[in-house]
Parts: C-alpha cells; sequence; structure tokens
C-alpha cells in the first residue's frame, strides 16, 4: 500500500512537473511571437521614415507624376494608422509597397534623379530596409508556426489551450507582387527580385 502511494505520489509530481515545463514552454514561445512583432515593428516605422525622405527626392524631379507621389503619402499615411492586427497590418504594407514601387518605376524615366546620389543612398537605404522587413516577417512567421503546432500537438496543446493561449496571426503579404523586394543595381536602377 504505502509502495502504491509512494508512485502515484511520484507520478503525480512528474506530471505537475510536465504541466509546468509546458506552460513555461508556451510562456517563451508566446514572448517570441511579441519580440518577433516588434521587430517587424521597428523595421516597418524606419520604411515609413524612410518614404518622405525618397518622395521629397523624387518631386524634384518628377513635376508630371503628382499621382504617383500622392499615393505613396497615402499608402505611408495609411500604414502609419494602428492596424487591429498582422493580417490587417500586412495589407497596409503591401500597399505602401505597391505604391513605392510606382514611384521607383517611374524614376526609372528621370536619368537625372536616378544619377543623383541622394537619390541612390535613398533606393539603397529603401532596398537594404525591405531585406530587414523579410527577414522580420519570416522570423516573426517562424515563431507563429512555432507556436500554432505547439497548440495543435497532443497533449501539449490540451495544456496550452487549457491555459488560454491561442494561435497568433501570420504576416502574410496579400499581394505575391509586393513579395518583390526592390534590389538596386549600381547604375541607379531597380528591379524586382524574389524576397
Amino acid at each position: 500500500m504505502i509502495v502504491a502511494l509512494v508512485l502515484l505520489g511520484v507520478l503525480l509530481l512528474v506530471a505537475a512537473g510536465w504541466v509546468v515545463a509546458t506552460y513555461n514552454g508556451f510562456v517563451s514561445l508566446r514572448n517570441l511571437v511579441q519580440e518577433s512583432w516588434r521587430q517587424i515593428d521597428v523595421e516597418l516605422n524606419r520604411r515609413h521614415e524612410l518614404v518622405p525622405n525618397l518622395v521629397e527626392a523624387v518631386q524634384a524631379y518628377v513635376v508630371h507624376e503628382r499621382s504617383v507621389v500622392d499615393a505613396v503619402s497615402a499608402a505611408r499615411a495609411q500604414a502609419l494608422r494602428q492596424a487591429s492586427g498582422p493580417a490587417e497590418q500586412a495589407a497596409q504594407e503591401s500597399d505602401l509597397g505597391r505604391a513605392l514601387g510606382g514611384l521607383l518605376a517611374v524614376a526609372e524615366a528621370y536619368p537625372e534623379l536616378r544619377a543623383s546620389a541622394g537619390f541612390v543612398e535613398l533606393q539603397r537605404e529603401l532596398a537594404t530596409t525591405e531585406d530587414r522587413i523579410a527577414a522580420a516577417r519570416r522570423f516573426y512567421d517562424a515563431n507563429v508556426r512555432a507556436l500554432s503546432t505547439r497548440l495543435e500537438s497532443f497533449p501539449s496543446g490540451v495544456v496550452g489551450r487549457g491555459f488560454g493561449f491561442q494561435p497568433a496571426e501570420y504576416f502574410a503579404l496579400a499581394d505575391p507582387a509586393a513579395r518583390q523586394v526592390p534590389v538596386v543595381d549600381l547604375g541607379g536602377g531597380t528591379r524586382g527580385a524574389a524576397g
């Protein structure tokens, strides 16, 4: 009888230890998702800060292309609004990416603009920022996938759902063309590259 009680006590301790370890694992995954979202936010803010400088550089040269400049400004204003979640933020950023792509395409028609050192530097900064956004998005989505997988797995999912953990939204770009990262060639032009 004593041996049975000791075994039962050991089993209960092991089970309680497993529940605590599983809970702590979910806390770690949730924190990784939140931290990686903050990384995306930092990079998006960096891009948002580059846009006015890029628009200002282009405006001096493309007097007859006001609609393109206005589209970029409107898309930036929309992207700066607080999104309800990653899906809405991704949609706003896709719109900004398309508008920036249009602006850079218009800039191709102006050799003096493409030769401007300031514009070339802004293009380089934008390309670097786009690469950093893509890397942060991959990191975030990997953490979301890890959390979702853990929540869907048995028996850890039972513990996670029991403690109220929920899957997070992916930061998926709505438009496949928005996945194209502008790549700056040293001649001052841009072309799309898979991101």
